[in-house]
């Protein structure tokens, strides 16, 4: 029987994710077989495991931390938000249909025997299993069909650590009310707390965290400073908290387009780790002036946030940036923005909209979803700023539901000779005649360090700029090294033998 650990918060955005993140690689480097779980996930943010199925971001860089493939039992419920009250629903890897939020409240009963056999075959070939809940366990409106938070933790029998974000105020009114909120059953697997995202001198708190544990009867196991670690979200709300809004001005300056909509925003993040690129995430016309590059995201509803751009004049901020010779590039619903036409009677319910006509390509959607991971070239002889690139190496993954055909003269942009580790080949993307404007579906495009660091030369010589006198930048390397800042830190302000201890102790009384 494996060990296991639950980590809830107090509410979204407590640093959940990346606490169980630091648990599975303290745990793997401790040489346990560890795995992540969350049974059901809402984000916009998903990748591809190794045999073509759907899961989380979240969960696969928690794989990673542990030092294993992703697998979508990791994760066996992916909703993805649609509209305000509308989401697609991803069970075991592929879209099982469309909800709304009540009729999945009402639908969740019909998932708890499946959760728990997926639970149980994976903690089978685990030592640790660590497993996240999402929001908070105090949602009392949502108790009596939960599968994520309490109402997991009682599947899998496991005890709970309950994680509170001191940084947006009123810690200790969150950790109290939270408990309080909790059924006698619900606060006995509480066993410590830990206190999240401090600034400060931690001797402040002493009297606090001494009175929180005599309120509640839970010991607080520690309290983790604010860490500025450079990995993963699991959603975009760190965007609405700004989190690229004060980033310093470098060399190069890019632009990402922030959809309401905007899918798998992480495809950015190893261009946000490059060493001479500010990357910012902009909503209004006149933020796209001096952008090096500006990008066109993924999204979950293509012709809403096409709409949307229409409305606050980024469309024409776009084409005006396109006429004064500045580059563009787009990424899945990106690359299908910037089309001739996009024919939906799938996703959005709009029906057909023009796109904005900055590539020769035409759009459909279809009732099948894409979801492959690839590994291929950019192809030879590419024009414009994409020529340097031409023949690197790709890998990354495909989720879309649109299939997109180019015009008879348009270039594609990439071969690909493997799809989910069988030999493969398919054309992928196009690239504009005037070598300024590219479209893909390849998520995860920058985290080939030969490819980004070959555009991003490009976009330097265009300014006068010498080529990077660097290495090529690492990527993996680079998470894999804040990976184990993450667990040097965890191990130094919490009590990691408390939580084995935990563990053990829940194991025996189970048994």
């Amino acid at each position: 029987m494996s060990l296991s650990i639950m980590v809830q918060g107090t509410a979204s955005d407590v640093g959940k994710s990346m606490l169980v993140a630091g648990l599975c690689r303290i745990f793997a480097q401790d040489g346990h077989r560890t795995a992540p779980f969350k049974s059901q996930n809402m984000a916009l943010n998903s990748g591809i495991t190794p045999d073509g199925k759907e899961m989380g971001r979240a969960q696969i860089f928690q794989a990673e931390a542990a030092g294993i493939a992703p697998d979508v039992r990791m994760n066996p419920v992916l909703l993805k938000p649609t509209s305000d009250c509308k989401a697609q629903v991803v069970l075991m890897g592929k879209v099982a249909t469309n909800m709304d939020a009540v009729t999945y409240h009402n639908y969740k009963p019909q998932l708890k025997a499946q959760i728990r056999e997926v639970y149980q075959s994976l903690a089978s070939e685990h030592d640790v299993m660590v497993l996240e809940g999402a929001g908070s366990p105090a949602e009392i409106n949502l108790r009596d069909r939960d599968i994520v938070n309490m109402g997991m933790a009682e599947l899998a029998q496991c005890p709970v650590i309950l994680v509170a974000d001191i940084d947006r105020g009123g810690v200790f009114a969150a950790i109290y009310g939270t408990i309080a909120l909790l059924l006698e059953h619900e606060k006995w697997r509480v066993k410590g707390v830990i206190i999240n995202k401090f600034r400060g001198d931690v001797a402040l708190l002493y009297s606090g965290i001494e009175q929180i544990e005599a309120l509640t009867g839970v010991p607080v196991l520690g309290v983790m400073p604010w860490l500025n670690v450079d990995l993963e979200d699991e959603d975009s709300v760190v965007l609405q908290r700004g989190k690229y809004d004060e980033v310093t001005a470098k060399e190069l300056d890019i632009a990402v387009l922030k959809l309401p909509y905007m899918s798998n925003f992480t495809d950015f993040n190893a261009l946000a780790a490059q060493p001479d690129v500010r990357l910012r995430y902009v909503a209004k016309p006149d933020e796209l002036q001096n952008s090096d590059l500006v990008i066109v995201p993924g999204s979950k509803n293509t012709l809403g946030d096409l709409r949307w751009l229409r409305e606050n004049g980024l469309e024409q901020a776009l084409l005006a940036h396109h006429r004064n010779h500045g580059a563009v590039l787009g990424i899945c619903g990106g690359y299908q923005m910037l089309g001739q036409h996009i024919y939906d009677e799938v996703e959005s319910g709009l029906g057909e909209m023009p796109g904005i006509g900055l590539l020769d390509v035409v759009t459909r959607f279809a009732s099948e979803k894409t979801t492959t991971r690839v590994a291929g070239q950019v192809q030879v002889q590419l024009p414009g700023i994409f020529a340097a690139s031409s023949g690197t190496p790709l890998q990354g993954y495909e989720i879309h539901m649109g299939e997109t055909q180019r015009g008879e003269n348009t270039t594609p942009f990439a071969t690909f000779t493997e799809c989910n580790t069988q030999p493969y080949h398919n054309l992928d993307g196009a690239i504009s005649e005037d070598g300024r404007v590219l479209g893909t579906y390849l998520h995860g495009l920058f985290d080939s360090g030969e490819f980004t660091r070959s555009l991003l030369d490009s976009l330097r010589q265009r300014k006068g700029l010498q080529a990077w006198e660097g290495e090529v930048f690492d990527y993996q390397a680079h998470k894999d090294q804040q990976f184990t800042i993450l667990a040097d830190a965890m191990r130094e302000h919490i009590d990691i033998e408390k939580i084995y201890q935990i563990m053990r102790e829940h194991q025996e009384q189970a048994v």
